[in-house]
C-alpha cells in the first residue's frame, strides 16, 4: 500500500454528498441514500440498500436478499466476495462482514491508497454468515452502533440456551412466547442458533416469513418455521414459540395467542431500564453488530491511519480513538445500524 506522497495529502477518496457516500476516481456511489447511476451495496437492510438507482453492485451471498430488498427489476451485479473489479480509476472488491447474510466490507484502492466502508459488522460467529474478514487499509469507514464501554456481548450459545429454557418454562405451564426481534438478520440467526438445540418447529410473522425462505435458499440451517397466518383459526398456541419484528407488539395480531410472555432479542436489551420501559418479561441480549472491544480491535487490525466513525455513538468512539493516538473523526450519515424501535 505504498504511495508516492503521504495519503494525508490527498483529496478523500470518499466523500458525503446529498446522494450519498461518493468515490469520484471510481464514479459511483455506496449504500447511497437518494437514487444515483450506480450505487455499491453493503447489505439489504432497509437503510443501506435503498430503490431507485439505475444499477447495483453488490456480494454475490446477497443477491437473493438484496432482490426482495429492492424488487425483482432492478439491475442487480454480484462479485464473489475478495473477487476484484476496476471501476474507471478505481479497484473494488467485496469481504466478509459477518453481519448478515451477504453482508460484506468494500475495499476501495486507488493509486495505491486503500479505504475500507465497513457498512455494518460484527466479529461474533454466526451460522448464517460468513465470518468477518479483516481488511487492511489506509482509512477505515466503520460503523459506532454500540460505540460506548457499556456494550458488551455474552456469547452467542449461551443466550441461546437461555432462550431455549424460557421457551420451556413457559410450555410447561402451557403458555406461548413472543420473541421480538428484527426481521432481518436477527431472526434467522435465533432460528439457526436454536437448531443446534431443539428441532421444534416456531411460527413466523408474515414479515419474516420471506426472508427465513432467502436464507433456506441459501443453505443455511434453521428452526422449521409455519406462518402464523396459515394456522387455521381456533388454534390453539399453548406452549409454541413466535417470531415477530417489533412493530407487531401491542397489535390486535397477538390476540390470537391467549396467554403469552414477551421477550425482545436485542444488543439494546444490555441496558436494563431498556427492556423495563418497553414492557417486555424477558430482554435477550444479543445483536448484528459489534460490541465496544471488538470495535477496538477491528480498528486495530486494520492497521488504519484514519477512522472515520458513522452513524450510532460516533462522537465517543471518534474521541476515545483519538484519546488514543488514532487520527479518527465522525462522519455524519442518515445510516441507522440497530434501530430501537
Amino acid at each position: 500500500m505504498s504511495a508516492s506522497y503521504p495519503f494525508q495529502e490527498r483529496p478523500p477518496l470518499i466523500t458525503v454528498t446529498p446522494q450519498g457516500l461518493y468515490c469520484a476516481p471510481g464514479d459511483f456511489h455506496i449504500d447511497s441514500w437518494r437514487p444515483v447511476e450506480r450505487a455499491l451495496i453493503t447489505h439489504a437492510h432497509g437503510d443501506h440498500a435503498r430503490g431507485g438507482s439505475r444499477r447495483y453492485l453488490g456480494a454475490r451471498a446477497g443477491k437473493g436478499l438484496l432482490h426482495r430488498r429492492l424488487g425483482a427489476d432492478s439491475v442487480i451485479d454480484t462479485l464473489e466476495y475478495g473477487e476484484r473489479l476496476a471501476i474507471n480509476d478505481v479497484t473494488v472488491s467485496f469481504h466478509p462482514a459477518g453481519h448478515v447474510l451477504g453482508s460484506a466490507q468494500i475495499r476501495i484502492e486507488h493509486k495505491g491508497e486503500v479505504w475500507v466502508v465497513s457498512g455494518d459488522y460484527k466479529r461474533a460467529p454466526d451460522p448464517t454468515c460468513a465470518p468477518f474478514e479483516v481488511v487492511r487499509c489506509n482509512t477505515f469507514i466503520t460503523e459506532a452502533t454500540f460505540g460506548l464501554p457499556i456494550y458488551r456481548w455474552d456469547d452467542t450459545p449461551l443466550v441461546a440456551e437461555d432462550i431455549l429454557r424460557w421457551w420451556d418454562a413457559n410450555r410447561a405451564v402451557g403458555r406461548a412466547v413472543v420473541l421480538f426481534c428484527y426481521a432481518l438478520g436477527k431472526a434467522q440467526r435465533i432460528l439457526a442458533e436454536l437448531a443446534r438445540l431443539t428441532d421444534r418447529p416456531t411460527f413466523v410473522h408474515g414479515a419474516l416469513n420471506s426472508l427465513v425462505e432467502c436464507y433456506r435458499e441459501a443453505g443455511v440451517k434453521l428452526l422449521p418455521t409455519q406462518l402464523v397466518s396459515e394456522v387455521e383459526k381456533g388454534t390453539s398456541f399453548a406452549g409454541a414459540m413466535v417470531l415477530a419484528p417489533p412493530s407487531a407488539g401491542g397489535s390486535t395480531w397477538m390476540r390470537r395467542f391467549g396467554e403469552y410472555e414477551t421477550g425482545f432479542a436485542s444488543g439494546w436489551m444490555r441496558v436494563r431500564g431498556n427492556r423495563r420501559r418497553r414492557g417486555f418479561d424477558r430482554g435477550f441480549v444479543l445483536s448484528d453488530h459489534a460490541d465496544w472491544p471488538d470495535l477496538l480491535r477491528t480498528v486495530a487490525d486494520t492497521r488504519a491511519e484514519r477512522v472515520l466513525v458513522t452513524h450510532g455513538y460516533t462522537d465517543p468512539l471518534a474521541h476515545y480513538l483519538r484519546e488514543q493516538g488514532v487520527d479518527a473523526a465522525p462522519l455524519a450519515t442518515p445510516f441507522e445500524g440497530e434501530a430501537e424501535d
